[in-house]
């Protein structure tokens, strides 16, 4: 019976067989890499560099030789390709729709149209239809490591309560730290031989960092880590946010320093302590709030509701009791009840276009009618302060960090083993 690696074998060399027939042989010269029954081209190897080498140029890093990052776009492809495939098999695609909607979000963040955000993608040297590629494959990435990963990650309350407990009291939520990091990988079934060499490189990347050795450049050249082409850079990171496994090497480091290898199942570990920073207080304005809704429906149209509002706004103005009118008019039934009050609230807490409109109102004036996804309502802010949220922005700081922490630590082991058990097969040759 043929096992799962001599299938595999059998494929290639059929391909092998088929190009050396003259089906195809331009191809066969251009294969760098088999990853289970598709190949990546060095067609497709050298545009990604491209790209990286154009995103290190932009960092201001050294770029490493033209092997060395060869190498590691290569692996990066690799591991991006299983995934792509894991994904299609589980029936996960991005259609056009979304895809277009995303890069209007990130136009718009840019303070840009689409127009304009293409044309700057351009002057860049990025085509458009490359940035949506890549961010169809960015987007489909995410959806699998969602469904394979996040839905098993829980973070409970106590975990918050015991996380702030034993590491709020002596101030470390109110540090943050710029980490870099490199990854030495080892197999999980690696041999004694193969962990001790890991090891040995690792201790000797850690004497030439300390030596001076730039930390970027070399996790560029040598870190198996996801992050390796950005230079190791973890970015900043409160202490919740960092794996369990560097939290006590954290406590050891001064700005600059380098940690001792640091072993997990996926390998060993060097962290640099990049820079360090404190976090303000977390102060809001929370917003005492009522009003007044009217729905639309088959016999109430937008301009019906509107008119309605409108009435209601004279009446208030000529003294009429607008929790009365609330009462005997709202939609909002469970706010009616309480005079049309939706008591305090902060930042997030309503749609945006209620919000927006709420933040411009003075204090006791009534709003022109305002729609929203629900209908049409006028708003009447009654009071504000500014209030001191730092004690539950601090929680839902902690929660969210510790379920990001997990997520990373399962997602790294995830990748690892994604790539361990896979067929995969590099001309070496080529690179």
């Amino acid at each position: 019976m043929i096992n799962h690696l001599n299938i595999k074998k059998v494929i290639l060399t059929l391909l092998l067989v088929f190009c050396s027939l003259g089906v195809q042989a331009e191809v066969l010269d251009t294969i760098v890499a088999v990853v289970e029954d598709d190949v990546i081209l060095d067609r497709e190897l050298q545009k990604e560099v491209m790209v990286i080498q154009q995103r290190i140029q932009q960092s201001k890093a050294e770029l490493p030789p033209a092997y060395v990052l060869r190498k590691q776009v290569l692996e990066k492809m690799i591991i991006d390709k299983l995934q792509r495939q894991l994904a299609e098999k589980a029936g996960i695609t991005v259609n056009e729709e979304m895809l277009n909607t995303s890069a209007a979000d990130i136009a718009r963040r840019n303070n840009m149209d689409i127009e304009q955000f293409r044309a700057e993608l351009e002057s860049q040297g990025i085509s458009y239809q490359s940035f949506l590629d890549n961010m169809r494959n960015e987007i489909i990435i995410n959806q699998l490591r969602g469904r394979e990963i996040g839905g098993r990650i829980k973070v409970t309350d106590r975990e918050v309560e015991h996380y702030m407990e034993t590491q709020d009291k002596i101030g470390e939520q109110s540090t943050q730290y710029h980490l870099g990091h490199i990854l030495i990988a080892v197999k999980e079934d690696a041999s004694s031989t193969d962990i001790q060499k890991a090891s040995s490189k690792a201790n000797d990347l850690v004497k030439k960092l300390r030596g001076g050795q730039d930390f970027s450049q070399t996790a560029i050249s040598d870190s198996d880590d996801a992050n390796a082409l950005k230079g190791g850079d973890l970015g900043w990171r409160t202490l919740s946010e960092i794996p369990t496994l560097f939290v006590n090497e954290i406590h050891q480091l001064r700005q600059g320093d380098v940690s001792e290898p640091i072993r997990s199942p996926s390998g060993f570990h060097i962290i640099k302590m990049l820079e360090l920073k404190g976090l303000d207080n977390h102060v809001i304005i929370k917003t005492k709030v009522r009003h007044i809704l009217i729905k639309t429906n088959e016999l109430v149209d937008d301009a019906e509701a509107k008119k309605r509002l409108l009435a209601l706004k004279i009446r208030i103005a000529d003294g009429d009791d607008f929790a009365a009118l609330a009462r005997a008019h709202s939609d909002d039934k469970g706010s009616a009840i309480k005079g049309g009050s939706l008591d305090w609230v902060g930042p997030g807490d309503l749609v945006k276009p209620f919000e927006d409109v709420m933040l411009k109102l003075r204090l006791n004036e009534v709003s022109e009618p305002v729609q929203t996804q629900f209908g049409w309502h006028i708003i009447q802010v009654l009071d504000r302060e500014n209030k001191d949220d730092s004690s539950e922005f601090k929680k839902n700081l902690v929660r969210e960090a510790i379920r990001k922490r997990k997520i990373e630590e399962e997602t790294e082991l995830w990748v690892r083993r994604l790539r361990d058990e896979a067929f995969v097969e590099i001309h070496q040759d080529r690179l």
